[in-house]
């Protein structure tokens, strides 16, 4: 039910709410209730503290408006366009935004210029002055005002999400939704000890000393988003940068514009609610120029970037003039891998999860699937049958379409050519080819149709390049052998995350620990982003720094050392040998007689240490 709902993710309102509900749902809603609090490592009074935060100070209700377009399935009027295209000749100054589904028009959006940018960014760093004033209690109020209305508007999320990215709504609840309500409740319970003071030990020399890092707010976040995931890709800096104390100003994928006026407004609203400036956020929409714009502003002070390796470069690059620090998130080519003594009955249903949710749109879906030699065949009689029944189609209930998909249709029109082009090399080269591999010729969207191929070799482009579309592509693991699994999947530019399942848990780790990735799961897939306390990245052509866990949060701020007096009145002076003018022999002798007290292991060097700083002093 919805309360169940509330409860398992917030701390719930008066225990009244369990009358009626079964014993069981009881004991889930308690356990999670305990586990919201007592899984944290802080001190009991922090958690108690956090405990009456989330009883007694109730976060708000807030309103906003939604159009008929976001609010119905059916909402969106208009025959299909011929040729969609996000930039025409006839309104330059102008976004195009469609449903990939059924590609009706769903309206316009500006698209800004680089003077357009540098004013929002400019609002959003005034507004940040106020903001980093803010307690994490005022923080945590606005998050969870966030939080508060997606539970009570999932499905308003979620079909905003399918009709501008072309998912099905139970993807769109799964990697949308649950990851960023997630994202919240990790940051509210965790992220204010993330960000407190990082005490360091002193030597000896310094031993009057209190040494800390302090994490200070950047100022402005400028957030680069991808299409995949709109309503997530851009809460998910929203949430880290506000709580951090930053102003965050986000350039939205021109290809899922349209929904990105909506999900500013949830925000805008929540933070309206608190009495805060709502400039502290801010929606860039345009083309190229935009985001060029946004790297280059001299009112943002980092910038965090998820696309493809060639624009990641072209951001660099725009970084490198003002020496602007920057996160890069650049996809990957993930392996999932099934030794030969896996449950194929067990390992398919991941299999089928990690290439087609999101219609294999995911920077860390499964793009290659090693199977071991003894196991592929029983693999390939048990999942060919399950993906050719995929159902593929409109994912809301709109053009007289039910809404009942398993796999919805493509962002972008481009990776449509792109995936067509690679599967017919890969067949050309030898490649067996079980089902799909070609446009839905069926349907009047973007749609590719599920697709498996096996006997993939490296020679083939895709098996280097990143598909982002719906393939299974299968690679044969010869003669069984974890050897030959850990060369294959090595010996690719990417790095980001990675799967590996086995009826030996120690096995897979073993396997696991030699793969070059940010991230590995061992006989599971993806929920590593389940747990926001751990960090998200890769290495090689995946990218380089993390968002999520501390580590990304920090991310967020300038780590900044502090040294001061541990007692006061008791500070460092100069001894009279070493100080200005000095004489140099006995400054000398001085310092290498400090030199053997602080640092050498023999006790008898010590103390001739000790001499000589009494005889040079």
């Amino acid at each position: 039910t919805k309360d169940t709902v509330v409860a398992m993710t917030m701390f719930p309102p008066p225990l009244d709410i369990l009358n009626g509900v079964p014993g069981m749902a009881q004991a889930l809603i308690l356990i999670s209730v305990a586990h919201l609090f007592l899984s944290v490592s802080k001190p009991l009074s922090a958690q108690l503290s956090l405990l009456y935060e989330f009883m007694f100070l109730r976060p708000p209700k807030i309103s906003v408006s939604l159009t008929l377009a976001e609010s119905t399935d059916d909402g969106v009027k208009g025959e299909p366009l011929a040729n969609p295209q996000v930039h025409i000749a006839s309104e330059p100054d102008k976004v195009q935004c469609w449903d990939p589904s059924t590609l009706q028009h769903l309206g316009t959006a500006p698209a800004m210029n680089k003077a357009e940018v540098d004013a929002l960014c400019a609002k959003a760093a005034q507004a940040q002055k106020s903001w980093s004033q803010t307690t994490y209690t005022q923080r945590r109020m606005v998050l969870r005002t966030i939080q508060k209305y997606i539970l009570d508007h999932q499905e308003d999320i979620c079909r905003v999400c399918a009709r501008d990215s072309g998912k099905p709504k139970v993807d769109a609840l799964l990697g949308e939704v649950m990851t960023t309500c997630e994202k919240i409740r990790c940051i509210n319970m965790n992220g204010e000890e993330w960000l407190q003071k990082s005490y360091r030990p002193v030597g000896l020399m310094m031993i009057h000393k209190t040494a800390y890092v302090e994490y200070v707010p950047f100022g402005v976040l400028g957030v680069i988003a991808p299409w995949n995931y709109p309503f997530h890709n851009m809460l998910n800096h929203v949430i880290s940068g506000l709580f951090s104390g930053n102003a965050v100003v986000s350039k939205v994928s021109e290809y899922t514009t349209w929904s990105a006026a909506y999900f500013t407004r949830i925000v805008k609203a929540a933070l309206e609610a608190h009495g805060h400036d709502p400039d502290v956020v801010q929606t860039l929409t345009g083309l190229g120029e935009c985001g060029a714009a946004l790297v280059q502003s001299p009112h943002v002070d980092k910038i965090i970037f998820t696309g493809s390796p060639a624009v990641g470069r072209k951001v660099m690059s725009g970084c490198a003039p003002n020496v602007k620090p920057c996160i890069l998130e650049l996809g990957g080519k993930d392996p999932m891998v099934f030794c030969d003594d896996v449950k194929i009955d067990d390992v398919v249903p991941w299999a089928m999860r990690g290439c087609f949710q999101n219609c294999g749109q995911n920077c860390c879906g499964v793009e290659r699937l090693f199977v071991y030699e003894s196991v592929q065949s029983k693999f390939l009689s048990s999942v060919v049958p399950k993906v050719k029944a995929m159902r593929q189609g409109v994912p809301n209930a709109a053009c007289g379409n039910d809404g009942n998909v398993d796999c919805g249709a493509m962002i972008m029109p481009a990776q449509l050519d792109i995936i067509e082009a690679l599967v017919k090399d890969a067949v050309d080269k030898g490649a067996k080819l079980h089902c799909g591999g070609k446009k839905n010729s069926s349907l009047n969207g973007q749609f590719f149709e599920p697709t498996i191929l096996s006997e993939i070799t490296p020679d083939m482009r895709i098996s280097k390049e990143e598909v982002f579309g719906p393939i299974m592509c299968i690679v044969t693991v010869p003669n069984d052998s974890d050897d030959e699994c850990i060369r294959l999947v090595n010996n690719c530019d990417f790095g980001l995350g990675a799967s590996v399942f086995s009826g030996s848990q120690k096995r897979a780790q073993k396997l696991g620990d030699a793969i070059r990735s940010g991230m590995v799961t061992i006989n599971d897939f993806g929920v590593n982003y389940l747990i926001q306390s751990l960090p998200f990245g890769g290495v090689k052509e995946s990218g380089f720094g993390r968002f999520a866990g501390p580590e990304g949060l920090r991310a967020c701020c300038l780590e900044r050392s502090v040294v001061i007096d541990r007692i006061p009145g008791v500070r460092t002076s100069i001894p009279p040998p070493i100080n200005y003018p000095i004489e140099a022999k006995q400054g000398l002798n001085f310092g290498m007689s400090l030199m053997k007290l602080m640092y050498s292991e023999s006790i008898f060097s010590k103390l001739a240490g000790i001499i000589g700083l009494i005889k040079n002093s």
